[in-house]
Formats: structure tokens, sequence, C-alpha cells
């Protein structure tokens, strides 16, 4: 399946998970799953569905644990490194998020590998694999140079 695939759906996906907030997504019972599994606006399949919904829980769970999610994913932050020159210089894993899906699994979650968490670190800004010439990689640098990015590990 493309990511190009699940951004087309995306609206649909943020519909039927409830714009995505793990506290609603972590409360869905098996009537959701069957719910979901009926819509078409959205990828079919029973085992990233609930995959989805465990995910939520563990995501509720670590927020009483040693570090919320989002303080993970900043943990895992990859060594400053040369902006890529281009296409050919991008990666779609690193060691960190090969440790950060590591971590995750042990911690509940599902579904869950080093390549979707590098693209998740690249959205949130962990990342900043813009190319050198990008005219939005400055502004990216800057905001996340703004961040107390000192989270204990």
């Amino acid at each position: 399946m493309s990511w190009l695939t699940i951004l087309r759906k995306r609206d649909a996906f943020r519909a039927a998970f409830e714009n995505f907030d793990p506290d609603r997504v972590a409360r869905f019972t098996e009537d959701d799953i069957e719910r979901l599994l009926a819509d078409d606006g959205i990828v079919r399949h029973r085992g990233k569905i609930e995959a989805t919904i465990t995910n939520a829980r563990a995501t509720v769970a670590l927020r009483t644990a040693a570090q919320p999610l989002h303080e993970l994913l900043w943990a895992h932050a990859p060594a400053a490194r040369p902006a890529p020159r281009s296409h050919a210089d991008w990666v779609s894993t690193t060691p960190q998020s090969e440790e950060l899906a590591k971590v995750l699994r042990r911690a509940g979650f599902k579904f869950i590998g080093p390549t979707t968490l590098h693209a998740a670190m690249q959205a949130c800004g962990v990342v900043n694999d813009h190319l050198a010439d990008c005219v939005v990689r400055a502004d990216v640098e800057a905001v996340r140079s703004s961040f107390d990015l000192s989270y204990p590990s």
C-alpha cells in the first residue's frame, strides 16, 4: 500500500478515528471495529484497525509511564547531519527510528516500524529532511531549534 493511497483517504481516516484523538480511539469497542470495517472511505484491514486502537491505548498509557509519546520521539532525534543535497541522500530509517520502534513495541504498540517512525519524526519536525536548497528548510530548522530538546532519556 502506498502513502499516496493513505493521504487520499486522510479525511475519511480523520472522521473515522475521531480526529485522531487517542483518548477517544482508546475507548473504541468491537462495535466500532465493525463500523470501521464497513467504512469504504478507509483501509479496511482488521489487524490494522485493531492495532490503531491498541496504539491509542498504549499512547494514553505512556502518559503515566516513563515518557509520553512526544518526549520519546524527541529523545530519539538523530544527531545533526548535513542537509540532503538530492533525493538520493534521503534515508527511510535511522538507527534512532529503529531503536524507537523497539521501545514502542515493548510499550505495546503494534504495526510500528522504523520506516513509519522515521516518517512520523519528519512530520513532527524531529527530523528535517528538506533538501539543502529547499525554500522551507531554514524555516523548519529555525522552528526546530526554538524547542527545548533536552528531554531526559
